[in-house]
């Protein structure tokens, strides 16, 4: 008896089971969900939690806790985010009963072409250095987005940063490892030593109390001097004088010219929610594809884990980037047929396409003519919320820090192809790159829902995707939604046009049964296995009737969800 005890016990913990099931939910919970009546704040790093509901706490709007917390996470989760950045949004106003949605994404310098990287050589936009840095869009969508839903002052919203960049604060665990993880590759990078590795050894270990009086003094001049000092004035006059110093084509001009834009969420109904996301040059839509091609099966009567959904999911999956690889860029730059590719018709287009017992090595595109990251969410007090991303793409983005401004410079630029000039994601001079940051929300029969987002790159629609599923279909509440076990598929079509691996790879978090894996390598899905990255999400509920908020943040980060 005890052998056979000890070889259940092996079994469970093999399988990803913890070890002490709660008392309610679902096993795989890691905690409740927090619920509150005033306000809600979910973020990866508990500081940043606690930054937002102080503001909200101070009369504040939701907009101002997002920009509070998300300048605390340009301090704390330095890998992951920070003003050399994107940010995108998609917000509910209390007020006029509306989402608007917001794209912060920076343009390519005018002065890098496609001859530029001919002459040097290069097929591809390498990941480190200057030749992927495009101007940083955070700040001006800091000030456009307060413009339009703040009421504090940003003294105020930035001084929580401000504070602990010159006082300085633990560095958390998960955190601690990807910095550590990431440093050696970057640590000759002109500014990258000084700032991100004090001793001159490493980056901060978990518990170790780091400073960035760089990034405070920073944070203060734009409180103090506006979106201006970023883009017109000492800041932006460092960044130039830094860029050409070391080989780089982001200049003063560049910052100088940079604009945001308002734009219209994008939405599909999926089993009578609306679901939305917004338009390219983000993938957001690639999550709506995918949503639209699984309401066609029944998902609810599979139950979850099993192998028949992670294989219809899988697939869709597959279907959606072949298009996301193809289609997905600049809108200005390109007649995007956003509407008919989430579209009802559309999806059952491709759905056909899909063998219920077997996996596919590729799918076409759809036949149409051409016309590392940080998520949170706030609600307030008068029921706004904001779904808020922003990233700097890769860890550390470039690996360049211009001198005293104790910030990193994105790497978007990556993401462009500079071998075809006719690919829909090509190098052009003020382009817009294709992004990975998306924000989401649903909406229930016109009013707000959930707002929510999952980071990890080319993981977020697959993500988006598995959340919807996980609550409509399966009936879990957000805690469990994010907390449930995920698949991600890598290998189909990227956005530079290239293909990786034939049918790609499938790779499963803990938590999925032996039986189901070998169903669905027999189904002819390669089945991996890899700690992470499985996203990091974020979510809050919002309960009309009661008017409570949920909120919710997941184990895989170092988050916290408190309201008050």
């Amino acid at each position: 008896m005890k052998y056979i005890a000890l070889m259940i016990s092996f079994l469970l913990i093999s399988l990803g089971t913890k070890g002490q099931d709660r008392v309610t939910g679902k096993n795989f919970a890691t905690r409740s969900e927090i619920v509150a009546q005033n306000g809600m704040a979910a973020t990866s790093q508990p500081l940043a939690t606690q930054a937002a509901l102080d503001i909200l706490k101070k009369g504040g709007t939701a907009m101002d806790a997002a920009i509070a917390a998300n300048a605390m996470l340009g301090l704390v989760e330095p890998h992951a985010c920070g003003i050399g950045g994107d940010v995108f949004a998609i917000i509910w106003d209390a007020k006029t009963q509306k989402l608007y949605g917001f794209n912060g994404s920076g343009r390519a310098p005018a002065s890098l072409t496609m001859e530029v990287f001919k002459e040097k050589g290069l097929n591809y936009v390498p990941f480190l250095g200057p030749l992927p840095i495009s101007v940083p869009g955070t700040v001006d969508g800091w000030f456009e987005m307060h413009k339009r839903f703040g009421k504090l002052s940003m003294q105020d919203i930035l001084q929580p940063a401000i504070d602990y960049g010159n006082k300085g604060f633990p560095i958390s665990e998960v955190i601690a490892w990807q910095m550590n993880n990431n440093w050696p590759r970057m640590q000759d990078l002109p500014g990258f030593r000084k700032t991100y590795m004090p001793n001159g050894i490493s980056t901060p270990k978990k518990g170790d109390v780091f400073k960035n009086p760089d990034l405070a003094r920073t944070y203060d001049l734009i409180a103090k001097g506006g979106k201006k000092a970023f883009y017109e004035g000492e800041i932006a006059r460092t960044i130039d004088r830094f860029m050409k110093e070391h080989g780089g084509y982001l200049s003063y001009e560049d910052l100088k010219n940079h604009t945001s834009e308002w734009v219209d969420p994008v939405s599909t109904n999926y089993r009578g929610y609306d679901v939305w996301e917004l338009p390219p040059n983000g993938q957001g839509i690639a999550a709506l594809q995918m949503l639209n091609i699984l309401e066609g099966f029944d998902i609810k009567s599979m139950g979850f884990g099993s192998a028949e959904y992670l294989h219809v999911l899988t697939e869709a999956k597959k279907l959606a980037y072949e298009d996301r690889a193809k289609y997905y860029a600049d809108p200005a730059f390109n007649q995007i047929p956003v509407d008919y590719l989430i579209s009802k018709e559309y999806a059952a287009e491709r759905r056909k396409l899909i063998d219920f017992h077997q996996a596919a090595d590729e799918y076409p595109a759809g036949d149409i003519e051409k016309g590392n990251t940080t998520y949170l969410t706030v609600a307030d007090s008068e029921g706004n919320m904001v779904s808020f991303i922003q990233s700097i793409y890769d860890e550390f983005g470039s690996g360049m820090v211009p001198d005293g401004l104790g910030f990193v410079l994105q790497n978007r630029g990556q993401m462009f192809n500079v071998q075809d000039p006719n690919h829909w994601n090509s190098l052009a001079r003020g382009k817009r790159p294709f992004h990975t940051i998306i924000p989401a929300f649903i909406t229930k029969d016109g009013k707000p829902f959930m707002s929510f987002g999952l980071m990890g790159g080319a993981v977020q629609p697959q993500g988006h995707a598995q959340i919807v599923v996980n609550i409509i279909d399966f009936g879990m509440n957000i805690q469990e939604a994010g907390d449930a076990p995920r698949m991600r598929h890598v290998g189909s079509s990227q956005p530079t046009g290239s293909h990786m691996t034939s049918g790609g790879s499938l790779n499963l978090e803990s938590g999925f049964s032996y039986e189901v894996i070998r169903t669905l390598e027999e189904m002819g899905h390669r089945v991996e296995f890899s700690v992470g990255p499985y996203g990091g999400y974020q979510a809050i509920r919002y309960d009309p009737i009661q008017k409570v908020y949920f909120g919710a943040s997941e184990s895989r980060k170092d988050g916290q969800a408190a309201g008050y």
